[in-house]
């Protein structure tokens, strides 16, 4: 984590309200996502939330959701 960005404590996470996508099914191999207080987004794995989270910025997520809807991930689903 860059030093400038801000610092976010493992209770804050856990009373994050994550969600997780509809289209993940019944075995929850999926992606959670959280906005926080300070307008990041939290990213993570939903099968082993204790690994660890990614931050972006709203203006991250949204240049990658944009990238997600014009195909560009394609190619990493299967």
């Amino acid at each position: 984590m860059n030093s400038t960005e801000p610092t976010i404590t493992q209770a804050e996470l856990n009373l994050a309200m994550w969600r997780k996508s509809s289209f993940s099914g019944d075995q929850g191999a999926c992606v959670e996502t959280a906005p926080l207080a300070d307008g990041r987004i939290a990213v993570r794995n939903s099968k082993h939330p204790e690994a660890g989270v990614v931050f972006f910025t709203r203006r991250e997520m949204a240049a990658w959701l944009r990238g997600v809807k014009a195909g560009e991930f394609d190619d990493l689903s299967g």
